[in-house]
């Protein structure tokens, strides 16, 4: 695979893409932005997640002339957030370079937008919505625009979109370069594209050839803002003797290894900014098991072939299913049994589920190990410690007094486990999910949460419980009461996948609208009678 310095980018743009952490192209950058630089059409079929900003940005960053102060590029997005988000990511991107990126969405002052747009923009990044407001006042103009790009043109489709995109692409005057991105090209998009574009080059990742290797594999469901707490609690649980943990940058790498190594692990990083001496230095401590994780990139983990790698953990999800599969086959080597753990967060499932359609077959689930669980686990390791540190004989007259005290007040086998747990409970954290939903009004056990959709958007529980179901990971059978109104719906779901469900639905789509999803207020003494599950 290529590096990004065999694109013959800018010395500025390079260095942006340094400090973001990206070491190597996905593979949807790999194929597309040779294409685009080049100056024809493209058509890029790619989920969400697997660097498809990128994949335009960089070109579309590089082909701006900084001193002409009017806007040459315009790309549509679905959503406000999306807007922002690809905003985002061309300031990065453009960090040394003197160029001005604009979200235009609605909800926004359009005054704010107005003066933004005066002052000179070079990028303007919009819903259609919110672009064809300016259009008709006039603030906006596309007569020089050279590049235009379609970014999840379905889910534009799906928002009914389509007219607004036509409209917006008659007003882009003289030759353009056309970039459409799209997950599905259902046949309204295909002919938008037959239309406006001049013969696209098409760029697709989707890969139904790649299988997994024969190593056991399962994935653990974990909160985001739990999610170094949930890793620790695995690797605690597991015998580890050598574990390559996989993230998606060097930056991530970084923080990684120091969180693991202020809470005592034996680990070291692996990424692109090490020197050749330093790459050989952490490779030969973890081939002598001097340490026992060793966390990388998937650029830094090529070529290493240790063969008693015993565990390989997805710490960030693949981006794509080659690179999954490149990843868990660093364990198993040599007849071994090797075991790969991936990490998921809610909103990662659909990415898993992605993953899993490309190398056919379904991977297992598992429950973050309790603190219970790990204690039994970690009960042997700790005695040999104590152990260890009574044979020593060493001398202890700091603590003399206080023992003493405490030996007369209490009996030695409570203050041995008080210190225990005080010692010990820090290394495994605690059961609090850090949510707190309060009395929603659900029924014993459950959690009652409101949704702001509702039949406006044709719910049904069938669509509800389905999308709780494949984004959880839980029998739609455990989803409890539903009540549906005309503009917004209640359901129920265990206090166990609670936070599951939070982080899942709480800005997702549901029959293509955004939803927002929170915790339900307890109910009032009379409803109206709803549609029931």
């Amino acid at each position: 695979m290529s590096y990004f310095d065999s694109f013959e980018l800018s010395s500025e743009v390079m260095k942006a893409i340094k400090e973001m952490g990206f070491e190597e192209p996905s593979p949807i950058q790999e194929k597309a932005i040779p294409l685009i630089v080049k100056g024809g059409d493209v058509i890029g079929q790619a989920q969400t997640g697997t660097g498809k900003t990128a994949a335009f940005g960089i070109p579309v960053i590089e082909k701006i002339k900084e001193e002409d102060q009017f806007v040459q590029a315009i790309i549509l997005t679905p959503t406000r957030e999306l807007a922002i988000q690809v905003s985002g990511e061309l300031q990065k991107l453009s960090k040394y370079k003197r160029i001005r990126t604009l979200p235009i969405y609605g909800g926004q002052s359009i005054g704010h937008q107005i003066k933004a747009l005066k002052q000179g923009v070079h990028v303007v990044i919009g819903t259609p919505g919110r672009i064809m407001d300016h259009l008709r006042r006039k603030t906006l103009k596309l007569d020089r625009i050279h590049t235009a790009v379609l970014d999840e043109a379905d889910e534009m489709l799906d928002m009914g979109f389509i007219e607004d995109i036509e409209e917006i692409l008659k007003q882009v005057k003289g030759e353009r370069q056309t970039l459409l991105f799209s997950a599905t090209m259902p046949p309204p998009i295909k002919k938008l594209s037959y239309k406006y574009m001049q013969n696209p080059e098409i760029v697709s990742i989707n890969r139904g050839e790649v299988t997994a290797p024969s190593i056991d594999q399962v994935y653990y469901k974990v909160l985001e803002r739990n999610k170094l707490e949930s890793l620790c609690r695995i690797i605690d649980s597991e015998e580890i003797d050598l574990g390559i943990l996989f993230c998606r940058t060097k930056k991530g790498v970084a923080e990684l290894t120091e969180a693991l190594q202020a809470r005592g692990y034996i680990a070291d990083g692996l990424h692109g900014d090490l020197t050749q001496m330093q790459r050989d230095s952490v490779m030969k401590k973890f081939r002598d098991s001097t340490i026992e994780f060793l966390i990388a990139t998937d650029v830094a983990a090529r070529g290493i072939d240790v063969e008693n790698v015993t565990h390989v953990i997805n710490y960030d999800i693949p981006q794509d299913p080659e690179s999954y599969v490149h990843r868990i086959g660093r364990t198993g080597r040599a007849g071994r049994k090797g075991l790969a753990l991936t990490l998921v967060t809610p909103r990662e499932m659909k990415h898993l589920r992605s993953i899993e359609a490309e190398i056919k077959m379904s991977i297992p689930s598992s429950n973050v190990p309790t603190f219970e669980e790990v204690v039994e686990k970690q009960q042997s390791s700790w005695k040999k410690q104590i152990e260890t540190l009574v044979e020593e004989d060493q001398d202890n007259a700091l603590f003399s007094g206080m023992t003493t005290e405490l030996l007369e007040k209490y009996p030695p086998e409570k203050i041995i486990t008080a210190l225990m747990k005080m010692t010990f409970a820090t290394e495994t954290g605690s059961d609090d999910d850090g949510y707190d939903f309060g009395e929603t009004g659900g029924a014993k056990g459950m959690v009652r949460f409101f949704i702001n959709v509702g039949k406006n958007v044709n719910m049904s529980p069938k669509i509800l419980i389905e999308e709780i179901a494949d984004l959880v990971g839980i029998p739609g059978k455990a989803i409890g009461r539903i009540d549906i109104f005309d503009k917004f719906t209640f359901v129920e779901v265990p206090e166990e996948v609670a936070p599951f469900v939070y982080e899942a639905l709480r800005h997702s789509r549901i029959n293509g609208a955004r939803v927002n999803l929170e915790p339900a207020k307890p109910r009032p003494k009379r409803e109206r009678k709803p549609f029931t599950k």
